[in-house]
């Protein structure tokens, strides 16, 4: 990806695919990147998101680096109001936990000057888009997207497989379950599953 800097223009990044893709291993890399180079930085987590640590953002390969945990866009724009309203770059992981309205929040950042990196999942665990993260593609300047390797047959996964008691879930199953890797796989198109209740 090849950035060129304008001061004062603000731009959304989304560092979107499947669970064990890499993308808040993406994300954490970026970031580091920017401390190293003093900028000023902020990164928001789900406060839901407790799998492996309380505040900072971690990948499934244990890399961490410091957060701030909220539950609602409400507080992401207080505290970027009373603690960092000075940052130059605004990191979200896991942004599809935060609802339709984080677009608009990323959208007014861009506007503000800001730089947006945004980590998260591009389809649920059905295989559909992961509202709101279909917005946010069409809106960002800049996608990456990436694949993680299959379970089954290791091809390239772009589909996130849930597991329930070690079988695939159904499709009416709730969309948003916090879990990893005791609850989900990475699966290519051919070996997703999503059951039908009812269906044998």
């Amino acid at each position: 990806m090849k950035l060129f800097y304008n001061e004062n223009s603000g731009w959304i990044e989304v560092i979107t695919g499947s669970m064990f893709s890499g993308k808040s291993e993406e994300l954490i890399k970026r970031f580091r990147r920017l401390k190293y180079a003093n900028r000023k930085i902020v990164i928001f987590k789900h406060s839901s998101d407790s799998r492996y640590d309380e505040s900072k953002v971690a990948s499934h390969s244990l890399n961490f680096i410091e957060a701030e945990a909220v539950s609602s866009i409400f507080e992401m724009e207080k505290l970027m109001k009373e603690k960092y309203s000075d940052v130059e770059v605004v990191g979200i992981d896991e942004v599809q936990f935060f609802g339709d309205e984080i677009v608009d929040f990323c959208e007014r950042l861009a506007d503000l000057g800001k730089r947006v990196i945004v980590a998260g999942l591009d389809q649920d665990f059905k295989g559909d888009p992961f509202k709101p993260m279909d917005k946010l593609l069409a809106k960002a300047e800049f996608v990456d997207k990436f694949n993680a390797i299959c379970m089954v047959c290791g091809s390239p996964a772009s589909r996130t497989q849930r597991l329930v008691d070690g079988e695939p879930a159904y499709s009416d199953d709730s969309i948003v379950k916090v879990g990893a890797a005791e609850s989900y796989e990475a699966r290519c198109r051919k070996c997703h599953v999503v059951r039908i209740r009812g269906e044998k």
